[in-house]
């Protein structure tokens, strides 16, 4: 499992480098994508495809190659394989065969946007993507009680929606930063509380990816 960068190619380590360039084969969620990754780095080890359409039919096969010797890396568009991206059922049927797994440590959104919030981050909760309708607004719900700082992710799509429904549940003051395209050249922070965030986003169309990063329920 290795991490790939979010946002600035420059944000790869050499370790990755190395066993990127070593490794029998890699999986990648996107070859186009990944693909502009390894022609920087000068990576001609092949690669095949592995996101969630098709990994149900092509984890057994990818599994029992590695039980016959062959070193496979996974990688995802962005980031940390199985945050969010493909990479669990791979994982889960690996260990379960007897399948040494190792996840070396890398890029990710989350920490950057928590640490750069301004709120605390010494606790967390990352909850990902909200469902986008069943168990959306009782997830929401079990948040509101939470003293932990929280953590989403959202595309600019949903973006306004998911403050908007955020504000019945945590009320118009809660504080929050929003982070948008860690580490890429339109990288912005705002930060305020719930209800400018929603009139900031509705003047200023979403664009690019985004961290929610909310204050949890103040405790008396």
């Amino acid at each position: 499992m290795i991490p790939t960068p979010i946002g600035n190619l420059e944000d790869i380590t050499f370790r990755a480098i190395r066993l990127l360039k070593e490794v029998d084969l890699i999986l990648a969620e996107d070859t186009r994508t990944s693909q502009k990754l390894l022609n920087r780095y000068e990576i001609k080890t092949p690669m095949q495809s592995f996101h969630m359409h098709n990994e149900h039919k092509k984890v057994l096969q990818f599994v029992s190659e590695a039980l016959h010797g062959k070193i496979i890396a996974l990688i995802s568009d962005a980031g940390t394989p199985g945050i969010s991206d493909p990479g669990y059922l791979l994982v889960h049927k690996a260990i379960s065969e007897g399948v040494e797994v190792q996840c070396l440590p890398g890029a990710t959104a989350l920490i950057p946007a928590i640490v750069q919030s301004g709120l605390p981050a010494d606790r967390f909760i990352f909850e990902g993507f909200l469902p986008p309708k069943k168990g959306r607004q009782s997830r929401l719900i079990q948040m509101a009680e939470e003293a932990r700082t929280l953590v989403f992710y959202e595309s600019p799509y949903k973006l306004v929606k998911t403050l908007g429904d955020m504000i019945p549940h945590f009320g118009l003051e809660r504080k929050l930063a929003v982070v948008r395209e860690i580490s890429k050249k339109f990288e912005s922070n705002f930060r305020g509380n719930l209800v400018t965030a929603v009139e900031f986003f509705e003047k200023n169309s979403p664009k690019g990816e985004f961290v929610v990063v909310v204050e949890g329920k103040k405790t008396k």
